[in-house]
This record gives C-alpha cells, sequence and structure tokens, in this order.
C-alpha cells in the first residue's frame, strides 16, 4: 500500500507541474495500515561449510560467501571500503597476489552486495589451468585472513575513495537506470527513510579510516565461511521441486484494491526534434583530429581515441594479436609497471580501457576534468609507450586462452565463434569471430615482437580520431591534448585490411555444432544483406523492429508469448561500415529446435510477403523511437558514442536532430519496401549449438542440408 511506497521523480519538469499530476494519478490510491520494519537477524552458520558443483566451465572457480549486514548498518561503508581493496579495484591486494605475482589464478574479485537489512561478501578466483585448486584454495584463505588481520593501508583507502566518488559522479549524470538520480534518491528513500542518504553515505566514506575498516571485517569475515568450488563436469541430476501448497490462510484482497473500471490513459504530449551538443572540431600539432562536444551536468571528461582497425585489421595469419596486444597496453608502459598503472588510475578516479568493434578499435578516458592533465599523461603512455614486458606477454597469453577455452563451453559464444566465417567466407575481413579473441593455436604462437610490429602498424596518430565530451571549454581540451599527444608521431609502415569485396553469402543450410546433454539449443541464424552500414538505412532498420528488434516484435511474441519455447529471440541488422548481415538469436528448449526454425522461417515468409508492417505497428515504433531519443543522450558517454557513430557511417552533425521528423516520414508502403529489397526470408544459414542425438531428428524434417560440426575442435 501506500504507506510502505516511494514514488521519486527525477526530470526537467518542475515541482509545481509535477504534483498536479502526481495527486491526479496516485494520490486516490486508499492508504492501508503501515507495516512494520521487519527486524531481520544476520544468520551465521555454526561451522564452515563446504561445497563441489559441476558445471560446464572451462576453469575451476572458488567462491568464498559470508552474509554480512545490510545498508542500514554502521559498518555497511567499511564492509563496501574493505572488498575494494581486497579484491574491487584493479590493484587490489588478491590481484597483485594471485593473478600478477603469484599467477596462481586468472582472475579475482571480492564484492559487497548490500540488500536492505542484509549484505553478501563474496570472494571468487578463477583457478589458472593446470594449477591445483587446493593449493589455490589455500593461498586465497591465507591472503583474506592476512587481510582481515591487517586491515588496508591509508593509501588504498583513498584510492577507493577516489574511486568511488568518480564513479557515483559519472552515474548521476543520468535520470534512470541503475545508479542514476531517481534510483539512488528512491533507495535512499525505501531502505533508510532518507532520500539525501547517499550524500551522507559520500560523506562517511570520505571519514573512513583504515583501522574502522579492519574491525568490520574482523567482525564479519571472522564468522564460518560457506566455501563453493565449481569445477567442469557434466552436471548432476536435478530435480524440480515439488509445487508449493496453497496456502489456506491467505487474505484476500480487500475489495478497495481491487480492479475497477478501467481509467482513460492521458493523451501523450508533442515531442520537438532533438537538441543535440553543439559539435566544434579542431586538429592537434601532428594533425590528429579532434571532435568534441560541451556537457556540463558533472565535472567530468570523457574522451575515446578511435583507430580505424577493429577485428578485420586482426593479423589472418594469427587472430587473436590484436585482442592480446589491447590487453597489454596498461599491463606496463612508459617505464610504469601494471601495478603503477592500475594505482595511478585510482589516485585520479580515471577509468582507462581498450576494446574494438568489427571496423574500429578504441582507447578511452573516463576523468575527473579537474584530474585531465595527469590522465591524459598516463593515457598517452599507454597508448604511445606500451612496454610488452616478456612476462606480462605471457600472463596476458594465459588469460586470452582462458577466456578463449570459456567460449568454447558457452553455446551463445560457440554460435559467434562459428558463424562469421561461415556467413562472410574465411578471407573476407569480417570472416573473423564476432568475439574478436581468435583461438587458441595462434594466441599461443603470437610473439612479443609480433605483438609491437602490430602495435606500431595500427595504433598510429594518422589512424587516430579522438572524440571528446567535457564540461570544460575546448582550448583547454586542445591544450592539454597536444601536450601529451601533439608530438606523437608513428614508426614502421601503416597496417592495410584486407580487401572486401561484396558477397552473394552462403547457401541456405543447418550448421549443427554438437554439444551433449545441452537442456536447450542456441539458434543463430544468418544472412548477408546487400546494404552497406555507410548507406541511409534508417528505414530498414525501423522497418525490422516490426519484426525482429525489440519485446514486442513478431518473432520474439510468437516465441515466447504464445508459444512458450524460448525466454527471448530478436532479429537484428549488425550495423558495420561494409556488407551488413542480418542475424537472428533464439535460444530454445531443446525439443522444440526444429519447431523453432520453422516458426522463425514462416514469421519471416508471412511479414516480407502478404502480413508486412501494420498501421498499429508504424504507429507504435514511430512514436516509441520519437520519445526515447531524449533519454538516449542523459550522459556524456551517450554524446561520445553518437559522435562516434556519425563518424563511422559518415553522418552529419545534424543527424540526431533531423531524426524525428524522419521517423514522422515513414510510411508503411516505405517500411515494407526498405526490408523487402534486403531481407530473404529463405535466405538465411542456421547454425545450431545444441545435442545432436536431440536435435538432428528435428532438424532434418526441415528440408535443408545440415553439416555437424564438433563444438571442441571446430571441425
Amino acid at each position: 500500500g501506500p504507506n510502505n511506497a516511494v514514488l521519486v521523480l527525477a526530470g526537467d519538469v518542475d515541482v509545481a507541474t509535477a504534483r498536479p499530476l502526481v495527486e491526479k494519478w496516485f494520490g486516490a490510491i486508499p492508504a492501508g495500515p503501515k507495516q512494520a520494519r521487519l527486524n531481520v537477524a544476520i544468520p551465521t552458520l555454526a561451522t564452515p561449510k563446504s561445497d563441489v558443483l559441476k558445471d560446464r566451465v572451462a576453469t575451476v572457480r572458488l567462491y568464498r560467501t559470508w552474509v554480512v549486514p545490510g545498508l542500514d548498518h554502521k559498518d555497511m561503508i567499511p564492509l563496501s571500503v574493505g572488498a575494494s581493496v581486497l579484491g574491487g579495484l584493479a590493484s587490489s591486494r588478491l590481484d597483485n597476489a594471485l593473478v600478477r605475482q603469484e599467477q596462481l589464478a586468472v582472475a579475482v574479485s571480492a564484492s559487497y552486495d548490500p540488500q536492505a537489512q542484509l549484505g553478501w561478501f563474496r570472494v571468487t578466483a578463477d583457478v589458472r589451468p593446470g594449477v591445483d585448486p587446493a593449493q589455490v584454495g589455500k593461498r586465497l584463505d591465507a591472503l583474506v585472513a592476512d587481510f582481515v588481520k591487517s586491515g588496508p593501508t591509508k593509501d588504498e583507502v583513498q584510492r577507493v575513495v577516489t574511486r568511488t566518488a568518480a564513479d557515483q559522479i559519472a552515474q548521476l549524470e543520468q535520470v534512470g537506470g541503475f545508479g542514476g538520480k531517481a534510483t539512488t534518491l528512491a533507495e535512499g528513500a525505501l531502505y533508510l527513510n532518507d532520500s539525501d542518504a547517499y550524500k551522507k553515505q559520500l560523506i562517511a566514506l570520505s571519514q573512513v579510516k583504515p583501522d574502522a575498516v579492519r574491525k568490520a571485517m574482523q567482525g564479519w569475515l571472522n564468522r564460518p565461511v560457506y566455501a563453493l568450488t565449481v569445477v567442469p563436469g557434466d552436471r548432476d541430476a536435478y530435480e524440480e521441486a515439488a509445487p508449493a501448497k496453497a496456502n489456506p490462510e491467505a487474505v484476500a484482497q480487500p475489495a478497495e484494491l481491487q480492479k475497477g473500471p478501467a481509467k482513460q490513459w492521458p493523451a501523450v504530449g508533442a515531442v520537438a526534434d532533438l537538441s543535440f551538443p553543439k559539435v566544434e572540431r579542431a586538429t592537434l600539432s601532428n594533425g590528429i583530429s579532434v571532435v568534441y562536444a560541451q556537457r556540463t551536468a558533472v565535472p567530468m571528461t570523457q574522451i575515446s581515441l578511435s583507430l580505424d582497425a577493429g577485428n578485420a585489421a586482426d593479423s589472418r595469419a594469427k587472430p587473436g594479436t590484436q585482442a592480446l596486444m589491447l590487453s597489454l597496453l596498461d599491463e606496463g608502459a612508459g617505464g610504469k609497471s601494471s601495478r603503477d598503472i592500475a594505482e595511478a588510475q585510482e589516485r585520479l578516479g580515471a577509468t582507462i580501457n581498450a576494446g574494438s568493434g568489427m571496423d574500429r578499435t578504441s582507447i578511452g578516458l573516463s576523468a575527473l576534468s579537474a584530474n585531465l592533465d595527469p590522465s591524459l599523461a598516463l593515457l598517452a603512455d599507454i597508448v604511445q609507450r606500451p612496454d610488452f614486458v616478456p612476462a606480462e606477454v605471457e600472463r596476458l597469453r594465459r588469460q586470452l586462452l582462458a577466456r578463449i577455452k570459456s567460449e568454447q563451453t558457452n553455446p551463445q559464444s560457440i554460435a559467434l565463434r562459428t558463424l562469421p566465417p561461415l556467413l562472410y567466407g574465411p578471407n573476407h575481413p569480417y570472416g573473423v569471430s564476432f568475439t574478436g579473441s581468435g583461438n587458441a593455436a595462434s594466441v599461443s604462437a603470437v610473439t612479443r615482437d609480433e605483438l609491437v610490429a602490430f602495435h606500431q602498424a595500427w595504433v598510429r596518430p594518422e589512424k587516430a580520431t579522438i572524440f571528446v565530451v567535457s564540461d570544460l571549454p575546448l582550448a583547454d581540451v586542445i591544450a592539454q591534448l597536444n601536450r601529451h599527444f601533439g608530438a606523437w608521431q608513428a614508426t614502421g609502415t601503416a597496417g592495410q585490411k584486407p580487401a572486401a569485396s561484396t558477397q552473394s553469402g552462403p547457401s541456405p543450410r543447418i550448421v549443427l555444432v554438437d554439444r551433449p546433454g545441452s537442456p536447450q539449443s542456441v539458434i543463430l541464424g544468418g544472412q548477408l544483406l546487400p546494404n552497406r552500414g555507410t548507406e541511409d538505412v534508417e528505414t530498414l532498420l525501423t522497418a525490422n523492429q516490426a519484426v525482429g528488434a525489440g519485446f514486442l516484435s513478431r518473432i520474439n511474441m510468437d516465441l515466447r508469448e504464445t508459444k512458450g519455447w524460448s525466454y527471448g529471440v530478436s532479429g537484428s541488422i549488425n550495423r558495420v561500415v561494409g556488407q551488413m548481415p542480418y542475424l537472428i538469436f533464439a535460444p530454445v528448449q531443446a525439443n522444440r529446435t526444429g519447431d523453432s526454425i520453422a516458426a522463425l522461417r514462416d514469421n519471416f515468409r508471412a511479414f516480407l510477403s502478404t502480413q508486412g508492417v501494420t498501421a498499429e505497428e508504424r504507429e507504435r515504433i514511430v512514436s516509441g523511437n520519437i520519445l526515447e531519443l531524449p533519454g538516449s543522450f542523459e550522459t556524456s558517454g551517450d554524446v561520445l558514442g553518437a559522435l562516434q557513430r556519425n563518424a563511422l557511417y559518415g553522418r552529419p552533425d545534424t543527424y540526431y536532430t533531423t531524426l524525428a521528423s524522419r521517423y514522422r516520414a515513414m510510411t508503411v508502403p516505405m517500411l515494407d519496401s526498405a526490408i523487402r529489397s534486403s531481407v530473404q526470408p529463405d535466405g538465411f544459414l542456421w547454425v545450431v549449438v545444441g545435442d545432436a542425438k536431440i536435435v538432428r531428428p528435428q532438424l532434418e524434417k526441415l528440408g535443408l542440408p545440415i553439416e555437424l560440426m564438433s563444438s571442441s575442435d571446430g571441425k
């Protein structure tokens, strides 16, 4: 009832306008009795407990878990700091010991998850393949015990405070979403009866002392632990729980809360075209182009150094070279060790990361604007002067091999690795795994010299564009960028991507990847479209929302809502610069694999012939797209992404300001024509990952050629 509820409104509507609307729609709810707050005791195990669980995982994972206090407890802040120091920071105690120094694990973490009155303190370690899990478990327990006994240093606490404050500032730029204004205010009001709780928590965080962290850890983590070990293997037999019995004492719903006559929905107001930030441009002294937009909501600067590379530039002889090279950039650069770089980011409140799509490779920086200059100095070392220390090369190689092994056990990753070479052909620049990780043989074979050469060929100023969204004026940003990137000069020969000719696509067929014992199948269908991503495909993308994209799409409503064979199905156009693929993703229950493909084919045949976009679908999709536009650019990161997409696809700076008008002009015939001229209903190649003995008899009824592939070796 309303006495136990909190309603939070966050946005650009003033209180005087919002109040009568809230009272109109929520003020008439009858008040119920105020429920007393539950007094929850924090459970403690009598003795330590351990279990072993088998699952289809690539590496052994160790868990250590304690039930601890929640948001309303004085130890909430000290426990959160303790978790970060132990295993939440990039420079955490567990990372430094188990991953960097002793190299017993490929990944570690420690986290504190506070709920209203209870929370979980959890430590995990992914055992390095070939290492005895018992040895790692013993060492993990010793490290945790030592930290609980000694507590953190003053410097460790300060780094957590800076990192947490920077993250909070960045999150509060958005209105909704997890961590945004509305959620932050609502959690404080609902759980702590104080919508300003987040301010008090930040103040408490800034004042926390190492001794308080040590005492909180000792008070809660010296209790018996629950230890879980997850090992590779077939799952044990599973029994469904017995159905719950009806509760004879269930209270009938009060008459005043039962559904009454339907109310008429209020009219949806008109929405003007989007007002996108002004885009400005400049050039550094060495010729690098800078694309800039100013946002002043928070004192943050977001930067992306975008390189004309991407997965399409990965080594054809040794795929995975780029992924390994990128993972090494912040693991030693400019004479700083990986630990030095991690600690420097934490002291500055900065985050630096590298990643790639199919056409571009990006190295990004999120920084407090007050610390932009030293953050750029660190970024410049990482971009221009990576050390590729041999020991770090081997450590990160093992981590990438563990990732590949994990992908080979995951049905979705198996499909994403299998489809592209079949769709484009192995010699096409897009004929590489969508995961970008390469394969175990090539990652094992690539040398340090080859990594250095790849970096020199692709991470170079003439391939770079720098995108910036900041509260600082452009002149200030350019001065600092010139100081750290203006003298950057390339060495060696620039890399060239393979030629990308237009493909007709493979013949329709089914490639069945055998994964014995799978309770469900993952279906990934694909076909090559005649369209390129640099063309005007907005009408095509909009038309696809009716059949494939979104919860209300035809295929999701059919397979999920009507038939109940899947939790979610989607059809999407993967917008790359060159020839685009259409992809259908459908995880379905194993005994309905063949029926699901048949239903997908029927849906596309109908939609692309006689049962195209309806007037209702057109109205819903167009209205929804227009209404969602303002919320798509709440944050500086959203604007940064838009700047990069406009550059990638060759669109004008005014693209998003004119998009609402373009949506309004789309008619049903335009939508039907756009998708029917591109997508062929019977042109899909289907990759199915599932148990062949269950799935193959179903697939044989579809009348398509079937090829069998082993999930272990990809043949």
